[in-house]
């Protein structure tokens, strides 16, 4: 007796639910590759502003040849004295400065970008071997001990994100049946909370930074009730998309344009334009600004910031909105309310399907 086995409805459609589902995986695989690798594959450096300190015709001269000769890569500029220099790389509007002589030194601000400093170093390291002189860097905005790559407040920001848009898939999932006002304030609440661990790790734990440690809170604040509020309007709209879209926004061109590894001097000109107003740049200068500039240009990465927690306020505000609208919609429906049982089948009907894909939105967050 011979037995078929062939596949049911149950398994045709349990395999058609599955490849639907792996759209969103290969979607972030594709976005990923093209953003870090987009990024971080080759970094050259293009228009990198340094200083050549003196005012002589030598000095003239040896600005020029540099310019000439990086072809692009450097924004050659001479300034009249060591002073002038040093004020230019604690407002960061240079990232090297150099002053020849029998014992060249060359300027630095790692503080701003341990990555921008290497590659000035790498260039004036050349410039003083031809001479036949040794050269002495100095770094006259260090970071601190805990982070001697100043890499340290990229992975905090990293820290803040992953907490922040992992807690949009919980409070919009298996909370999207709260009012919205809950789910506002669950957001908030999150926020407060993550921001004290992203805290406790850069001062307590790994000292990442030395002062300043209550202005990187509010920081974080900021940065992680944006994301949350976004997060949480915009699965009003995408529902089980919504961790991709997270996705999109707060990784793939957050991460990349933050200026954390490499700032836009030495990144493609699109993250390089990001970098003016994206929040996770607004978190690493300000933070920085905060901490290693005696608060130079922090106002401005301030309202970045801001203004991403308004939008986010935004559009819970309109999201709020829709719901209701498609509340009044669904009580108005022909029908509603006069078939009982059929609209209490329908509803229990929705509500597990709501919490199917509540599930769903969760693991994928969470394999992320």
């Amino acid at each position: 007796m011979e037995v078929s086995v062939s596949a049911g409805p149950n398994t045709r459609g349990a395999l058609k639910h599955v490849l639907g589902h792996l759209l969103t995986p290969l979607l972030m695989c594709v976005g990923m590759g093209l953003a870090y690798l987009g990024a971080f594959h080759a970094p050259e450096p293009h228009d990198l502003r340094v200083d050549v300190v003196g005012s002589g015709p030598t000095t003239q001269v040896l600005a020029q040849s540099l310019q000439d000769k990086g072809a692009g890569a450097l924004d050659v500029r001479t300034v009249a004295d060591r002073e002038t220099a040093v004020t230019a790389l604690r407002e960061q509007h240079s990232f090297g400065a150099y002053v020849p002589g029998e014992k060249p030194e060359l300027l630095v601000a790692s503080g701003s970008s341990d990555t921008s400093a290497m590659a000035v170093e790498k260039v004036f390291t050349e410039v003083a071997a031809a001479q036949g002189a040794p050269l002495e860097v100095t770094d006259v905005a260090p970071t601190a001990s805990g982070d001697p790559t100043g890499q340290g407040v990229f992975f905090l920001l990293v820290a803040l994100s992953i907490g922040a848009y992992a807690s949009v898939a919980v409070i919009g999932g298996a909370g999207a049946v709260l009012p919205m006002r809950i789910r506002v304030l669950l957001a908030a609440g999150m926020s407060f909370v993550v921001s004290l661990i992203g805290t406790l790790f850069a001062g307590p734990v790994f000292h990442l930074v030395d002062r300043g440690l209550s202005g990187v809170w509010a920081m974080s604040w900021l940065y992680a009730a944006g994301i949350l509020l976004v997060g949480v309007g915009l699965h009003t709209f995408l529902r089980r998309w919504t961790t991709l879209g997270v996705m999109v926004l707060f990784v793939m061109l957050n991460f990349t344009s933050s200026g954390g590894i490499y700032r836009p001097e030495l990144q493609p000109g699109f993250f390089g334009a990001l970098h003016a107003f994206w929040n996770g740049a607004g978190f690493v200068e300000g933070v920085r600004a905060h901490v290693y500039f005696d608060g130079h240009a922090l106002g401005g990465n301030v309202l970045v910031l801001a203004l991403w927690l308004l939008a986010g306020a935004a559009l819970v505000t309109v999201a709020g909105v829709a719901e209701g609208r498609r509340a009044k919609q669904a009580a108005g429906a022909p029908g509603a309310g006069t078939e009982g049982d059929a609209v209490d089948g329908a509803s229990a009907g929705s509500a597990k399907e709501e919490k199917a894909e509540a599930e769903e939105e969760m693991e994928e967050a969470v394999a992320v």
